[in-house]
């Protein structure tokens, strides 16, 4: 045997011993993958699990829960005429092997890379991805949508969304199930149920899932595909659907799923090509209405380093297909978000009333290491940041002191329960923002653009941004003593600058910035993570013989407007600098300086915030590049300003 082989023997769950021509080399595209044997799809599904661990190893990503579906992959384009037929994954964390098999293996290796494949299902890259996801729980929701139009133009296509169990947890999936059984249009959805999702799930739907799982097998594959194809047609099948005499797959034990207008099928072992394809079919030509297939599948199939992580390898850095070692860099400083959490337990420590919340994102906020300290004030609510937002403001009036910490893009799914909620009742609930800013491979689903801008225009709101690790140990002691209102803080992914932390936070005084350096002729206002490109950018200054001052502004509600009176009055330029979107900081103190008159006098101001574009995925210093969130953007900003164009020699001595 091939050494490779021996190998891959070693570390694939299900390989063969023998030789033989792979098969994914025939595979282009779906139609290509129908012109197989049936018998030939197991070789298939290991070859396409193979390349899958083969191109995450080289650019890192989402590996877990793509191996969990393999088989349901081959098997979705096996059966349906995709692209003609919609197939919607939800979240898109599983969609490599999807892109493999829809004509994008040669460029599978640029997955999460700049100008490379996105991370997720984007409906620009593919017509094979119908619909864009990134975020929870949209599958069921989005192929209604497009069943429904399917409907009104006449058409026959079928439409299949694939939901995992974790992405149940969202009131937005049961939303759309209820609308579903409602309208009665064909609509296939296959629950993935893995038994986690990036944590473990939450709650009584994921026990009742289990109970489903766990429960006994009445009937055999083959009965199961015979009921659907003896299934009354819709018309007899609303008229007897609660009748016990009703098949409804091959287990009976779905009644949540029925009693909301569904056919359940399940539970089936997604892994098991025998079940899943007369299953498939039997749903495919005997249309009945909204059905469920509840696929019970296992995240990390098949990569036995994956199989036995905690987290299944749901997020990884490059690694050795061999070893699954990753090749993770080695910190030169505590990231952001371990700050962060160790800030918080040592304020919990001393404060009772401190209480944390997240939406099952445990390891990615650093909550879990709160948890481990105090599981008693730990609530993970699962995938529902609505009601994450409103359970927290529903403990704060009950004199409890909640952080609701929750990552900059997925706060946006909860905005009418910050307004709401949160913010028209005054409700001293503290929003932790992590991501804040651009994120890199994850692309523009998970930048944190917009919190700045949404919260900073809400009444009675305090909005900060921590400039460096320090500044966010401060501002979780400023939290935590803040009780007059809401209060929210950001900071980015990744490694803080390495500056030595206080053993404690000190609590600021509300609306205040401060100078790092003064200056005489150019003035750096500085909202958030962009501090050290702008220390950075005044060194270059003041080597061009413009002195500069930076500064700190640590608020963008209240602004604190004596401190930018005072740079306004004493420098000829004024930049504000910020790594969110246009509409935030910026657009406050221009609001602020038009409202007094002070953007006369031959000021020369200019506000840094990200483009009013979606930035692809790339390496977080070059996503900033494009954005002239830089050094270099800096200069150009100030130049530009004073109408050089350029940046002069350095005069120094």
């Amino acid at each position: 045997m091939p050494a490779c082989q021996v190998i891959f023997a070693g570390v694939f769950e299900s390989v063969t011993s023998k030789p033989h021509t792979p098969l994914l080399d025939r595979v282009n595209s779906p139609a290509d993958l129908r012109k197989l044997d049936e018998t030939d799809l197991v070789q298939l599904a290991d070859e396409l699990r193979k390349e899958t661990i083969s191109a995450v190893s080289i650019t890192g990503g989402h590996l877990g829960a793509g191996l969990g579906v393999v088989e349901l992959t081959v098997a979705i384009h096996y059966v349906f005429d995709t692209p003609e037929d919609k197939l919607i994954w939800d979240v898109g964390h599983q969609c490599y092997p999807h892109k493999i098999l829809t004509e994008r293996r040669e460029r599978i290796r640029t997955l999460r890379q700049g100008d490379g494949l996105s991370g997720f299902t984007r409906r620009a890259e593919s017509p094979y991805d119908p619909f864009g996801a990134a975020h929870s729980s949209t599958s069921i929701s989005a192929g209604l949508g497009m069943a429904a139009g399917r409907d009104l133009k006449g058409g026959n296509n079928n439409v299949v969304a694939v939901i995992g169990d974790g992405a149940m947890s969202a009131g937005m999936a049961y939303e759309a199930i209820n609308n579903a059984g409602h309208l009665g249009s064909r609509l296939i959805v296959i629950l993935n149920d893995n038994g986690m999702s990036i944590a473990p799930p939450v709650g009584a739907i994921s026990a009742y899932l289990a109970k489903l799982v766990s429960g006994p097998a009445h009937q055999s594959t083959g009965n199961a595909a015979k009921d659907i194809a003896q299934s009354p047609p819709k018309p007899d099948f609303e008229k007897t659907a609660r009748a016990e005499e009703t098949p409804h797959g091959f287990q009976t034990g779905g009644t949540l799923f029925e009693e909301l207008g569904f056919h359940y099928v399940g539970s089936v072992d997604g892994h098991n090509l025998e079940d899943l394809l007369p299953i498939l079919r039997g749903v495919r030509d005997n249309p009945q209405g909204p059905v469920l297939i509840h696929a019970v599948t296992q995240k990390g199939k098949g990569y036995t380093p994956a199989e036995g992580a905690r987290d299944k390898y749901h997020g990884v850095a490059k690694f050795d297909v061999v070893t699954g070692k990753q090749s993770k860099p080695k910190a030169n400083a505590p990231t952001y978000t371990s700050v962060f959490a160790a800030s918080l337990i040592e304020e919990a420590r001393r404060d009772g009333k401190v209480v944390a919340i997240t939406a099952a994102m445990p390891d990615g906020t650093g909550l879990d290491l709160f948890g481990e300290a105090f599981p008693e004030r730990t609530f993970d609510v699962g995938i529902a940041e609505q009601h994450a937002v409103t359970f927290a403001a529903g403990l704060a009036t009950e004199g409890f002191k909640p952080f609701a910490a929750i990552y900059s893009t997925f706060l946006q799914r909860a905005y009418d329960q910050v307004v709401h909620d949160v913010a028209i009742q005054g409700l001293p609930v503290r929003f932790p923002i992590d991501r804040a800013g651009l994120v890199g491979a994850d692309g523009p689903t998970h930048a944190g653009a917009f919190d700045t801008v949404f919260l900073s225009c809400l009444p009675g709101f305090v909005v900060m941004a921590a400039a460096d690790e320090v500044e966010l140990r401060h501002m979780v002691a400023t939290a935590v003593a803040y009780d007059e209102g809401p209060i929210s803080f950001r900071y980015p992914r990744g490694e803080g600058v390495g500056l030595n932390l206080p053993e404690r936070g000190s609590v600021l005084e509300i609306g205040k910035g401060v100078v790092r350096r003064e200056g005489t002729k150019v003035a750096l206002l500085n909202f958030g993570g962009r501090m050290a490109e702008c220390l950075k950018a005044a060194d270059e200054l003041d080597a061009a013989g413009l002195s500069t001052t930076v500064a700190d502004a640590r608020f963008a509600k209240p602004l604190d407007m004596d401190l930018i009176r005072r740079l306004v009055k004493s420098h000829e330029v004024l930049v504000t600098i910020e790594e969110g979107s246009a509409g935030g900081f910026g657009s406050h103190v221009l609001t602020r300086l038009a409202e007094e008159g002070l953007l006369e006098n031959g000021l020369k101001i200019r506000t840094l915030a990200l483009p009013d574009a979606f930035l692809g995925q790339d390496k977080p210093d070059a996503m900033y590049a494009r954005a002239g969130l830089n050094c270099d953007g800096i200069l150009k900003a100030v130049f530009t300003a004073l109408g050089t164009g350029s940046v002069p020699a350095p005069q120094r001595a």
